[in-house]
C-alpha cells in the first residue's frame, strides 16, 4: 500500500498503525503527482490517499488512479469531517472515506478487505 499525505507526521502514523496491522508499506508520497508516479512504479493494491494535497486534490488523484490498469483501492482521509466533504465524497472514485481521527487498523481494514 502507498501513503499519500503532505504532513510527514501524519505518514509516519498511518505507516506504523497500518503496519503494525499487517498491511505492507511500499512507499509514502507527499503529493499527488509522486503519489501517480508511485501507484504506476509500485502498482499498490491500496493507496491511503489525503483529500487536501499541495498540488491538487485527493479527488482528483483517486479520478487519475481509477483508470491505471492496476489501479488500487484507494481510501480518502482528512482533518475534515466526511459531512463538510459529502457532494464530494458522493462523486469520488473512491473505496471510503476515514477521517484522520478515526482511523484505526480496523476502520481501513473494513473498507480494503480482499484488496491487499
Amino acid at each position: 500500500m502507498l501513503v499519500v499525505d503532505d504532513h510527514p507526521s501524519f505518514r509516519k502514523f498511518a505507516r506504523r498503525l497500518l503496519e503494525s496491522a499487517g498491511f505492507a508499506v511500499v512507499d509514502e508520497a507527499s503529493d499527488g503527482a509522486s503519489a501517480i508516479a508511485a501507484v504506476r512504479a509500485l502498482h499498490p493494491d491500496v493507496v491511503l490517499l489525503d483529500v487536501l494535497l499541495p498540488d491538487t486534490t485527493g479527488f482528483e488523484v483517486a479520478e487519475t488512479l481509477s483508470v491505471e490498469a492496476t489501479a488500487p483501492v484507494v481510501v480518502l482521509t482528512s482533518s475534515r469531517s466526511a459531512a463538510d466533504l459529502s457532494a464530494s465524497l458522493a462523486r469520488s472514485s473512491a473505496r471510503g472515506f476515514i477521517a484522520k481521527r478515526d482511523l484505526t487498523a480496523a476502520s481501513f481494514a473494513a473498507l480494503v478487505e480482499g484488496a491487499s
